[in-house]
């Protein structure tokens, strides 16, 4: 028989369960829909890991802590242990990576595979041109160690294409 404080933490513990698992399904979703095809900006990525942090420190709650025995904000490194998921960046890297692979081996013919290698015509407009979708994978294969590397022929190989996706699940992302 549990105690009454076990009871409530065992209470507690299924209902952080429960809500690690609508988050997601449900938040992370929504959240990562559609990121295979757009660009994000390093502004946009700092964004993101702010909301993911600001869930899960609603989801885990306070933490007594031990010394004092005030209750603080829990801290990125204890998020990270109590989260056992990617980190949202992560997770959307390796989605745009995956994606990638599969437009570079589509045929020529395909409209898709069209706009990703050919050029826009015209003038472009003054000022710093903006990140393109295409340059977001070469940073990416850059984070990996490809940098330099013609990523479409690279591509063609499923496998050597398939670690590289699951390596950038392994980066570090601050």
């Amino acid at each position: 028989m549990l105690s009454f404080g076990a009871e409530s933490f065992v209470f507690q513990v299924a209902i952080q369960n429960l809500k690690i698992k609508i988050y997601k399904t449900i938040i992370l979703s929504v959240v990562l829909y559609r990121c295979e095809t757009s660009s994000l900006t390093l502004r946009e990525e700092k964004k993101l890991r702010v909301f993911e942090k600001t869930v899960l420190r609603r989801i885990f709650g306070p933490r007594k802590d031990e010394v004092t025995g005030e209750w603080r904000r829990l801290h990125n490194e204890e998020l990270n242990d109590l989260k056992s998921s990617p980190n949202i960046v992560r997770v959307i890297k390796s989605r745009r990576m995956r994606w990638a692979g599969h437009v570079a081996r589509m045929g020529e013919e395909r409209g898709v595979y069209r706009v990703l290698v050919g050029k826009a015509e015209g003038k472009r407009p003054l000022g710093k041109p903006r990140r393109r979708w295409v340059d977001n994978i070469r940073a990416d294969l850059q984070e990996v160690g490809c940098g330099y590397v013609d990523w479409i022929g690279l591509a063609q190989d499923r496998d050597r294409w398939r670690t590289l996706v699951s390596s950038v699940m392994k980066l570090r992302v601050p």
